[in-house]
């Protein structure tokens, strides 16, 4: 780590020495360009500074002991080492997190799409459960979720959802949920207490802006329907729900919560914007690696990432191995320890990855 630190400063420096060139400050677009990538490399630069002097102050302060000093002198040299070498700590743990590239998606709203898998009335159940497991979260959070399209069924399950949070930094929290989840347990009608595995699959997009991805709309056919609930009944006398097709990709996106088609058209297009800028990402992922094994798990939908084991009480992630139980608090949205747990795997992994 300390080998790569040293390159970085010296990096930095020859940055600091190239924009005091005349020629280099009198071309502004490499001058900018320049001044970009030092102002990437400070923060971790003053970091190293200080840590060097933290670790030539210790090595002093520990010289001092053999000084013969008096009791009272001791005793202060001694709380100074302690003092230099838990800065000495501390330093590095922050030094190995700013070595991690930075998401630039990582403070965005997110938009999440939970499907029913295999299982039928239970897989939609599990679904359901799922929904209020992420709403809970992003309340206790202080975040917003809005509906954008549900499709349920008839025993209060979910056979579709597509929702958003809004809240700074929700995509950093749930961008690890991607992929199937899987519930073992009894249902209630089941007489012989046979155990069910039922499945669904969440995606997580950031929310995507009109900067972040361009769309044609000569590329667009927007229908106007009715919004229809449970059973495909009409809920609406006027036609307000919105259904936009991407011709290049074949990406459908609808929305038909709101009353308003104006609210309805502008979700839509945002879901439609979120799943471009997904698709894109995951491509530019492609190219950088056949295997797309980085962070804690690959995020395809294909991927078992976790199970839900009911009657044992216990919440397995397969990508880290943990295990959590109390899962109906997990249910009720704590979920913060799994999170941390996640988050602090991708950050190990990538920190391999740089200092590799």
């Amino acid at each position: 780590m300390l080998d790569k630190l040293e390159s970085i400063q010296k990096r930095y420096e020859e940055l600091t020495r190239l924009m005091s060139q005349p020629e280099v400050a009198a071309d502004f677009e490499r001058l900018q360009k320049l001044a970009q990538e030092r102002a990437r490399l400070e923060d971790v630069v003053s970091k190293y500074k200080d840590y060097k002097a933290t670790v030539k102050n210790l090595a002093q302060t520990e010289a001092m002991l053999g000084d013969g000093l008096d009791e009272e002198m001791l005793t202060m040299v001694k709380q100074e080492i302690e003092k230099l070498k838990s800065r000495q700590q501390s330093l590095q743990e922050e030094l190995k997190l700013a070595l991690v590239p930075k998401d630039p998606y990582e403070s965005k709203n997110v938009i999440m799409e939970i499907r029913a898998g295999t299982g039928g009335d239970e897989a939609a159940l599990f679904a359901a459960d799922l929904f209020r497991m992420y709403s809970r979260y992003a309340q206790k959070k202080g975040w917003q979720v809005e509906v954008i399209d549900l499709n349920e069924t008839g025993v209060g399950g979910i056979k579709e959802v597509i929702f958003e949070v809004r809240g700074k930094g929700a995509f950093s929290r749930f961008k690890h949920e991607r992929g199937v989840h899987r519930v073992q347990r009894v249902p209630v009608t089941e007489a012989s207490g046979r155990l069910h595995t039922s499945t669904a699959t969440v995606a997580v997009l950031p929310e995507a802006e009109e900067v972040d991805i361009y769309i044609n709309p000569e590329d667009l056919r927007i229908d106007i329907f009715h919004a229809s609930g449970a059973g495909g009944q009409n809920v609406n006398k006027v036609s307000t729900a919105v259904r936009i097709t991407h011709f290049p990709s074949g990406i459908v996106s609808v929305c038909q919560d709101e009353r308003s088609q104006l609210r309805n058209r502008q979700k839509a297009m945002a879901v439609l914007r979120s799943r471009l800028l997904d698709r894109e990402l995951r491509r530019q992922q492609d190219e950088l690696t056949q295997e797309r094994r980085s962070q804690v798990g690959t995020g395809d939908r294909s991927e078992k990432i976790r199970t839900y084991n009911i009657p044992q009480d216990r919440l397995t992630d397969h990508r880290i191995g943990i295990t959590l139980h109390n899962l109906p608090k997990l249910l009720e949205g704590e979920i913060d320890q799994l999170i941390d747990a996640l988050n602090a795997a991708e950050q190990a992994k990538q920190l391999e990855t740089q200092l590799a």
